[in-house]
């Protein structure tokens, strides 16, 4: 199986929450129903998460508005003809990428329910490489470096790496990779939550410190990352794909 990350963007002059609702009430259901979907997840900009609008980066402009995360059999374009016209129709525009996902930390403390809200927050980046960086320096600094810092000094209970192996429908920026973390509500708007030290002003003194040096080895600033707070939606998830079939 292949996995594929969409950004939306909304058309002009619209609401973000009416594209949530059509992307929840009408884009969703048609996805399920196609054989050729495993596994769909929503990642939605909505009231549930304006606290957390001061965590937002933006490096493109404008920016991405929601992301779809699904799974296929096949990623190629003619097998994904449908559900590129299924999405592209809901919104004004949108991109695609086929990644490679590296589940970090599974989601075993708030497993998603099918159809709803996940527990928390969902936090997106979209990662670019910065040009001083070889790939594979950059990859290194990513993933071998930088994962256990953001595992010892976050609360983050769910964390995926997708690392971008082609891009599938030509986005704003040459990303090189998408992440999505999970967080508990109140890390929202509480850094103590979010670096996981609440009542220790040491340690999060210490977590601030060890996360922004070990971004800076492969997030190039400013303009180097989006990163978007979302509300999580899975709807079918790849072992529930296995059961139906």
């Amino acid at each position: 199986m292949e996995k594929i990350i969409y950004a939306l963007w909304r058309r002009d002059a619209e609401e973000r929450e009416a594209l949530n609702r059509r992307l929840k009430e009408d884009v969703a259901p048609k996805l399920l129903a196609l054989a050729a979907v495993r596994s769909l997840r929503l990642n939605l900009q909505d009231a549930d998460v304006a606290r957390a609008d001061g965590l937002r980066q933006t490096g493109t402009d404008p920016q991405m508005d929601a992301a779809v995360q699904l799974w296929v059999d096949v990623a190629h374009h003619a097998y994904r003809r449908d559900i590129d016209a299924i999405i592209a129709v809901a919104c004004g525009r949108i991109a695609a990428w086929l990644v490679l996902e590296s589940t970090i930390i599974a989601n075993s403390l708030h497993p998603p329910r099918p159809g709803a809200r996940t527990e928390g927050w969902s936090q997106i980046c979209f990662l670019k490489r910065p040009q001083r960086l070889s790939p594979d320096q950059w990859r290194r600094n990513w993933q071998e470096l930088h994962t256990p810092v953001a595992v010892e000094t976050q609360s983050n209970f769910e964390y995926v790496q997708n690392l971008i192996v082609r891009e599938l429908i030509q986005g704003p920026q040459p990303y090189a990779a998408i992440v999505e973390e999970c967080f508990p509500t109140a890390a929202m708007d509480d850094p103590h939550v979010f670096f996981d030290a609440v009542g220790d002003e040491e340690q999060f003194a210490e977590n601030t410190r060890r996360m922004a040096e070990s971004c800076a080895r492969f997030i190039e600033m400013p303009g180097g990352v989006d990163v978007l707070p979302t509300s999580q939606y899975d709807y079918r998830s790849v072992a529930q794909a296995s059961e139906i079939r």
